[in-house]
C-alpha cells in the first residue's frame, strides 16, 4: 500500500469517511504515519538507548513555543527507586512499571520567573495565564516527543493519572516552586502492532468560521454507534453505582467517568506551587 492509501485507510478508520487527500500535497509518508498513531501499553523485552530517549527530548523541546518562553521541562526517570515510586502511584496504569523508559513531562514557569530577578524586572503577570502558558508548552512538547517516537518505531502511552497524586509526584521528581507535572509517558518498542482508535466525527470537532455545535448529538450518536462496530469497551465503569447499560458506548463511559469527583486537589497544589488562579 502506498502512503495516499495508506493515509486514506487510517483516516476512514479513525473518522468513519474517506477525506480527500488533494494531488499535489507532501509529506504523505509522516501524514500516514501520524494518521497511524497507536497507543500501545504492552512492550517488547528490550530496552531503548538512553541516548535515544534524549535525542528525542531533543527533537520534542524543538516544537513551537509560546513566545519562546520554552516553558516545558522532561524528566527522563532512569532511577529504579523513583520509577518504583512513581509506578505506586499508578496502579491502574501497570504500564507504568512496566515499559523500558519513562519521563513526565513538567509546565515550568519557574525558569521565566528566574529571569526577572536576573534582570531586575518586576513579574507583572502572576495570574492564571502564567499557569496556562506553561501548561500548553508541555502539551506540544509531549505530542511533539510521541511523534518523534514513533517514527522511529517507539510506541508511547501517556498518562495523565500523574496528576492524581502531583504532591507526592512532585516529591519524588523534586519538583520547585511553579513547577508542575502535565502527564507521564510510558516508552518502549512495541509488543503487538495495536489498533486504530476511532475518533468523534470531523463535523463535531472541526468548525468553519464560528463554532457550531447544532449537530453535536447526532454526531455523538454516530460515533457512539461506529466506535462500537470496531473498537467496544472491554469493561464498564462502575456498574455497582450507574448500574448494567446496554450498549455501553462512549458517551456513557465519559459521561460516569466525570460524574464522580477526580483531582479535586488540583486547584490547591497549583496554589501550593505558587501560581495564583482566581484572576
Amino acid at each position: 500500500m502506498d502512503d495516499r492509501a495508506a493515509l486514506q485507510a487510517h483516516l476512514i478508520a479513525r473518522f468513519g469517511v474517506d477525506l480527500e487527500i488533494p494531488a499535489d500535497v507532501q509529506g504523505l509518508d509522516t501524514l500516514a504515519r501520524m494518521a497511524n498513531h497507536r497507543t500501545i501499553r504492552a512492550y517488547a523485552p528490550r530496552s531503548v538507548d538512553p541516548a535515544l530517549i534524549r535525542l528525542l527530548a531533543a527533537v520534542a523541546l524543538s516544537a513551537p513555543t509560546k513566545s519562546d518562553l520554552q516553558q516545558a521541562d522532561i524528566i527522563l526517570v532512569e532511577s529504579p527507586s523513583q520509577r518504583a515510586a512513581l509506578a505506586a502511584l499508578l496502579p491502574d496504569n501497570p504500564w507504568a512499571a512496566k515499559a523500558p523508559a519513562f519521563a513526565v513531562f513538567c509546565g515550568n514557569n519557574a525558569r521565566q520567573r528566574r529571569l526577572h530577578v536576573l534582570r531586575g524586572r518586576a513579574f507583572a503577570n502572576d495570574h492564571l495565564d502564567a499557569m496556562f502558558n506553561a501548561a500548553v508548552d508541555a502539551g506540544i512538547v509531549l505530542s511533539a516527543f510521541i511523534a518523534a517516537a514513533e517514527a522511529t518505531g517507539l510506541a508511547t502511552t501517556p498518562i495523565s493519572a500523574i496528576r492524581n497524586h502531583p504532591g507526592e509526584v512532585a516529591e519524588v521528581l523534586a519538583l520547585p516552586r511553579h513547577v508542575f507535572p502535565v502527564a507521564g509517558l510510558c516508552i518502549g518498542w512495541p509488543a503487538h502492532p495495536g489498533s486504530i482508535s476511532p475518533r468523534l466525527g470531523l463535523n463535531a470537532t472541526v468548525h468553519t468560521d464560528r463554532h457550531d455545535s447544532s449537530g453535536l448529538d447526532a454526531g455523538i450518536a454516530e460515533y457512539d454507534t461506529r466506535r462500537n462496530l470496531t473498537r467496544p469497551y472491554r469493561e464498564t465503569r462502575r456498574d455497582d453505582l450507574f448500574g448494567r447499560t446496554e450498549p455501553y458506548t462512549w458517551s456513557e463511559d465519559k459521561a460516569r467517568q466525570y460524574a464522580q469527583p477526580e483531582r479535586t486537589g488540583w486547584a490547591a497544589f497549583l496554589a501550593a506551587r505558587g501560581f495564583v488562579l482566581d484572576r
